[in-house]
C-alpha cells in the first residue's frame, strides 16, 4: 500500500485486544462520516498477522500487522483500514490475472489512494500517489505506469491469507450469510500458478457486489442523496448513458482475443470477459455509419472519435470501413494516418460489415459508430463488438448483441 515502512517494536503486552477495540472505534467513526464506506467495511473481516509488514487483503479479508497499526494515529488508522477495504470491494485481487504483481499493486494503490484523498481521508507518509492517473481505471493505470516500477512498495494484494492469520468469527448475522463466511474451513483451492480459482473469484465478486448494493441502499435510506462523483466513477455506479464511452472503450480494447478462449463468443457482449494479455497487437475493425440518417456533422464527430482512438491506442492495428447499406473500405490506419473522405448516404444495414469481418478475421474486436437505426445480422458475430451510439440513437436494450456505449 505504500513505500516500505518500519514496524515499531512490540510492547510488553500484545496489542491485538487493543487493536480489536480500535477497529470497532474506526468503524464507528466511519458510520458517522461515510455510511457508504462504513457499510463496505462491515463486509470485511479483520485478522491480525505478523507475517505482513503493514496491512493487506486477499480480496476477502483484511489482514493487519498489530504493531504497525498500533502506532498509527486515528486518522491514519481509518485511512489504512479503508485502503484495504477498497482494494477488496473494487476487486483488485481478482482483476489482476496474469499481470505483474508489483506493477498491478502500484496501479491499484494509485486508484485507491486517489479516492481516499479525494474524500478527505489521510494516509501514512510515503503512500503512493499519482494525481495524473488516479481517476482512471486500474487497468488503464497499470498500462500507463513504467514497465519497471520505481517505487519500492509493500505488496498488499495477496493471493492467499498469511500463514499465521488468525481465524475470526463473523461480526454479525449478515456476514454469516456471506458466501465467503465459514471460518475454520480448509484454505481456498488454487489453480496452477497460485492464482484464485474461478469459483473463488465468483464468490468474492458476488460478496462485494452485494456489499456495494447494500452500501448504496444505506446512503439512499439515510437521505444522503447521490454519491460523490469519484465513488460513482470508481464503482461504475452511473447509468450506461452517463458513462464516459472512451473509458468503456479502454476496458474493451485492452481485452485481446486470446482472452475469450473457452467461452461462447455469442455471449461476450454480456460481460463474460477475462483479463488482458500483455504484449498482444490488437486489430480493431472500425465501422462509421454514413447512411442517410446520419448527418454530416455527426459523421465528422464519428471521425473525430476515430482519430482519438488512433492517438490514444497506438498499439492498435485499425481497419476503417464506411457503411450504409453497402460497405466501403477497408482503409488501413495508423496513429498518424490521414482519414479518407467518407462514402455513403443510402439506407442502413449492419449486415455487410459483419459479413466482411467474419470472412477475413479470426481475431480482433469490432467498434461500430452509429445511430443504431438499421438492419442487424440474424446471428451474432464471432468477434466482440462495441456499439458507440450517437445522442438520440437507438436505445441500448434494442441492440441484439455486443456492448453499448453512448456519446453524450
Amino acid at each position: 500500500m505504500s513505500e516500505t515502512a518500519s514496524i515499531p517494536e512490540p510492547g510488553p503486552e500484545s496489542p491485538v485486544p487493543v487493536l480489536d477495540r480500535r477497529i470497532s472505534a474506526s468503524l464507528f467513526r466511519l458510520r458517522r462520516r461515510s455510511p457508504f464506506f462504513a457499510t463496505l467495511a462491515l463486509f470485511a473481516h479483520y485478522r491480525p498477522s505478523l507475517a505482513i509488514p503493514t496491512a493487506a487483503t486477499d480480496g476477502r479479508d483484511v489482514f493487519y500487522n498489530p504493531r504497525f497499526m498500533a502506532a498509527l494515529s486515528d486518522d491514519h488508522f481509518d485511512g489504512v483500514l479503508l485502503h484495504e477495504v477498497l482494494h477488496a470491494a473494487l476487486l483488485h485481487v481478482t482483476r489482476r490475472s496474469h499481470r505483474d504483481p508489483q506493477r498491478w499493486n502500484i496501479a491499484a494503490d494509485v486508484v485507491v489512494n486517489g479516492i481516499l484523498i479525494e474524500q478527505g481521508y489521510s494516509l501514512p507518509e510515503g503512500h503512493v500517489r499519482n494525481r495524473e492517473l488516479e481517476r482512471l481505471a486500474v487497468e488503464e493505470v497499470y498500462a500507463l505506469l513504467p514497465q519497471a516500477p520505481q517505487a519500492s512498495v509493500v505488496l498488499d494484494l495477496l493471493e492467499a491469507p498469511p500463514e499465521d492469520a488468525q481465524e475470526v468469527e463473523p461480526r454479525d448475522a449478515e456476514a454469516d450469510k456471506s458466501p465467503l463466511a465459514g471460518r475454520g474451513k480448509p484454505a481456498r483451492k488454487r489453480v496452477e500458478g497460485g492464482t484464485l480459482g474461478e469459483a473463488e473469484k465468483a464468490a468474492i465478486e458476488r460478496h462485494w457486489k452485494k456489499a456495494v448494493q447494500q452500501a448504496q441502499a444505506v446512503v439512499r435510506g439515510l437521505g444522503k442523496g447521490s454519491l460523490p462523483a469519484g465513488l460513482e466513477r470508481a464503482f461504475d455506479l452511473s447509468g450506461p448513458s452517463e458513462l464516459d464511452w472512451k473509458t468503456l472503450l479502454w476496458r474493451f480494447l485492452v481485452r485481446t482475443p486470446t482472452d475469450f478462449v473457452g467461452y461462447d463468443r455469442r455471449h461476450l457482449g454480456r460481460g463474460l470477459y477475462l483479463e488482458t494479455l500483455e504484449g498482444e497487437s490488437l486489430t480493431v475493425y472500425l465501422a462509421v455509419d454514413t447512411s442517410g440518417s446520419v448527418d454530416d456533422a455527426l459523421v465528422r464527430r464519428f471521425l473525430g472519435e476515430v482519430q482519438g482512438i488512433l492517438r490514444a491506442y497506438p498499439h492498435l492495428k485499425a481497419r476503417l470501413y464506411y457503411a450504409d447499406a453497402a460497405l466501403y473500405g477497408p482503409h488501413e490506419l495508423k496513429a498518424d494516418s490521414e482519414i479518407p473522405p467518407p462514402q455513403g448516404g443510402g439506407g442502413t444495414s449492419f449486415v455487410p460489415f459483419f459479413e466482411e469481418v467474419a470472412h477475413g478475421a479470426h481475431e480482433g474486436v469490432c467498434v461500430y459508430l452509429t445511430d443504431g437505426y438499421g438492419d442487424f445480422p440474424a446471428e451474432s458475430p464471432q468477434l466482440p463488438t462495441l456499439w458507440v451510439v450517437a445522442p438520440g440513437g437507438l436505445d441500448s436494450a434494442s441492440f441484439p448483441f455486443g456492448e453499448v456505449a453512448r456519446l453524450l
